[in-house]
């Protein structure tokens, strides 16, 4: 029976976290892990004030065959990572118990994960090649999807929601706002970066769980009148 996992991994302990702590100062989040054969390449956004530098680095890392710009987006560069995952005893691991990494976010000393396991067994295994391979692992929350009631984070992950949550709690939404997105990654141990990053696919996914389920395109027949959107009724001058 399917088991999802959430741990966290020392940055020095796997191949790949030592690859991007060649990052220095400069913020790394990670954007996604897309899954090619037997690699996850890896997609990873860093700050432009520190890209130069830490592309030059992680180039010269001995298992990276290339690092390739993908695009930018409010002074940040967008990264794609091809390198040897066949020395990372960590991913060796992922791909034995035939594992899927749904989720990752690094921050300079600490890498989360969210991996999907096909059973209970298969993540014992895992742990224990990793306990071989000398890679500590700080599981977090282990469960059964099939158990959950399916609305009950609405698709988000763990670290989204706990993230979302404390946004919403301590004023990162309210107007003027109270937290900043420094403060909250603060109170994470992550960078500002992976905060945003966790707050737009948190939204996104809320979005895609709620929003676009409605298949109707006006408002629900309950037998309610519903007021009209400000700027919207009759006489407002608003477009149709």
């Amino acid at each position: 029976m399917t088991v999802i996992v959430h741990l966290r991994v020392p940055a020095d302990a796997f191949e790949l976290g030592r690859i991007l702590r060649r990052a220095g100062d400069a913020a790394v989040a990670l954007e996604t892990m897309v899954p090619l054969g037997e690699l996850a390449v890896p997609f990873f956004w860093v700050d432009d004030g520190g890209s130069a530098p830490f592309e030059a680095a992680v180039a010269r890392h001995g298992t990276v065959s290339s690092v390739r710009r993908v695009g930018s987006r409010e002074g940040r560069t967008l990264y794609e990572l091809a390198w040897d995952s066949g020395a990372d005893r960590l991913f060796a691991a992922v791909r034995e118990v035939e594992a899927t990494v749904l989720n990752a976010g690094a921050t300079a000393a600490t890498w989360e994960f969210e991996l999907r396991f096909p059973s209970h067994d298969a993540l014992g295994r895992f742990r224990t090649r990793c306990q071989e391979a000398g890679i500590p692992l700080d599981v977090g929350r282990v469960y059964n999807p099939a158990k959950l009631d399916g609305s009950a984070w609405y698709g988000l992950t763990e670290a989204q929601r706990r993230t979302l949550s404390a946004a919403v709690r301590e004023g990162y939404y309210a107007i003027p706002r109270r937290i900043s997105t420094r403060e909250l990654g603060e109170e994470f141990g992550v960078s500002d970066q992976a905060v945003t990053e966790r707050l737009r696919r948190a939204i996104v996914s809320l979005t895609e769980h709620t929003v676009l389920t409605v298949t109707t395109d006006g408002p629900p027949d309950d037998g309610v009148g519903h007021d009209p959107e400000p700027g919207t009724g009759p006489g407002s001058g608003a477009a149709p």
